[in-house]
């Protein structure tokens, strides 16, 4: 598609590095003393770096580009805090000494269930798609759950019906920000996925999460099974 985006002279680029910090989709980096676009769709044609050039190298253009990717930013900007440590949810870690909860670990069902208590049946950390590594390495030989949120309010046996032997990956197609599709896909290419269980209400909005699996099961080449669970709001299974 022809759009603007912005283009960098680095004949006139003198390394400041102030572009880049500007930038808030990461579109642009720093390569061998020199700015550089990175990553077209990451590019939203806005110009936040613009100002912050000091010899004038960055100017706009309309020419033939991918159309900006904000799923795509938000998953970078997620990955890029987890592997830096900045939110605690979403960091990543083989083995945690000091906050369980803020660590990407493997699970044993029921450590520390009390005597009569239902398990805890999830086996990984983070569960929230937009948080979750594309490379986790619970993902290979994995059957995976994709759960829309409400779905385990819904079933109180949820744990044991849907996430015991899965590895879980909760999303809410209404409420975050993002399309999936692209997300999705790269899990799935990336990783050798055995099977996919998608639960979703009954709510029309819980549609979208059916059509970005089912994007992603198309674009990334591989014949994934895959069924889909439908939950009324009194708990009632209403097709698998």
């Amino acid at each position: 598609m022809i759009r603007r985006i912005i283009e960098i002279d680095e004949s006139k680029c003198n390394g400041c590095g102030l572009c880049a910090k500007a930038c808030h989709e990461g579109a642009i980096a720093m390569v061998n003393g020199k700015a550089k676009l990175m990553h077209e769709h990451y590019c939203d044609g806005l110009g936040d770096c613009l100002p912050g050039c000091p010899t004038g190298a960055i100017t706009f253009v309309e020419r033939e580009a991918p159309a900006y990717d904000e799923a795509a930013v938000l998953a970078a900007k997620a990955a890029k805090a987890a592997a830096a440590g900045g939110c605690p949810g979403s960091a990543v870690k083989s083995i945690p000494h000091t906050c369980p909860g803020n660590a990407m670990r493997t699970m044993q069902a029921d450590d520390a269930a009390p005597v009569g208590a239902v398990p805890n049946r999830l086996r990984q950390w983070p569960v929230q798609l937009q948080l979750v590594p594309v490379n986790a390495p619970w993902f290979d030989g994995a059957d995976l759950l994709i759960a829309a949120d409400c779905c385990a309010y819904a079933r109180g046996d949820f744990h044991e019906r849907f996430i015991k032997d899965h590895i879980t990956l909760i999303a809410c197609p209404k409420l975050d920000p993002v399309d999936y599709t692209e997300k999705l896909t790269e899990i799935f290419r990336a990783n050798d996925i055995k099977s996919i269980t998608l639960t979703r209400m009954t709510v029309p909005c819980c549609g979208g999460l059916v059509r970005y699996v089912q994007s992603a099961l198309q674009n990334c080449g591989k014949a994934i099974p895959c069924k889909v669970v439908v939950i009324d709001a009194d708990g009632s299974i209403r097709d698998i």
